[in-house]
């Protein structure tokens, strides 16, 4: 028994039971069918041929916003790394006193179609060996050190994401990827949770500039609202926008 389910958007690792002997239509003539998990929760089946494939795509437009994104993440990220090198140094040169372990932090994150990659930050809390948070328990606040809540208040942490949109496994701006396994968990319990993930993960988006760090099933709805609402109604006046709440929310020390 196999633990994959394809969905229109790649695989994403669910439980399911095989029942045998199950027919869908008779017809030899039956374009391939594939398992719609666009809504997480209720798994229906559709014909999805390769020509709603190419409609997906878009108009033109879509194209030229999205190769312009790319070629906007690549250059503001390489315009980033001295900074990112100076910040490496300076807390390098702090933690042993004020943060002590390593530079880094690397945990296993979701990102488009569903896939795991590894996301990187400034470690900003103690050491707690193993991840034992559920996905419905808040942010273990106490763990934070003294200089780390100062570069999260800055979101001084996050820079080292530059290196996931320098490989490709992030944009500046996008739906903020989750813990992997919490975000199984979210596939199952939110709805469209799966349909954030047909973009690449942001550093910022709009869930982060306009409703904030959340926790648990209920407030990660409302974050899955506005990543829907950022899919499909992104564009480069929304991108600008995005850039400058980020910066806003940068400057007023509005982190956590």
């Amino acid at each position: 028994m196999h633990d994959l389910i394809r969905t229109e958007d790649g695989f994403i690792n669910l439980p399911y039971e095989l029942i045998p002997n199950l027919r869908i239509g008779s017809s030899a003539k039956m374009p391939p069918m594939v398992l719609d998990v666009s809504d997480i929760g209720a798994i229906t089946v559709s014909n999805h041929t390769r020509r709603d494939r190419e409609r997906d795509v878009g108009p033109p437009w879509r194209v030229v916003f999205s190769v312009s994104k790319r070629a906007f993440d690549i250059g503001m990220c390489l315009l980033l790394v001295p900074i990112f090198l100076i910040v490496a140094v300076f807390l390098l040169a702090l933690n042993p006193w004020l943060n002590a372990g390593p530079l880094f932090f690397v945990q296993k994150r979701m990102g488009r179609d569903c896939a795991p990659f590894a996301m990187f930050k400034f470690r900003s809390m103690c050491d707690a060996g193993s991840f034992e948070r559920t996905p419905e328990c808040p942010l273990e606040l106490h763990r934070i050190t003294v200089l780390g809540r100062f570069i999260r208040g800055t979101r001084v942490d996050e820079l080292p994401q530059i290196i996931n949109v320098l490989k490709g496994e992030m944009s500046l701006i996008g739906p903020r990827p989750d813990f992997y396994e919490h975000a199984l968990h979210y596939l199952c319990e939110v709805s469209g949770y799966c349909r954030r993930h047909r973009v690449r993960p942001g550093i910022s988006g709009l869930a982060q500039t306009e409703v904030g760090y959340v926790t648990g099933s209920e407030a990660t709805r409302r974050k899955v609202s506005a990543d829907l609402y950022y899919i499909s109604h992104t564009d480069f006046k929304m991108e600008a926008w995005l850039v400058w709440r980020t910066l806003t929310v940068i400057f007023s020390r509005m982190g956590i």
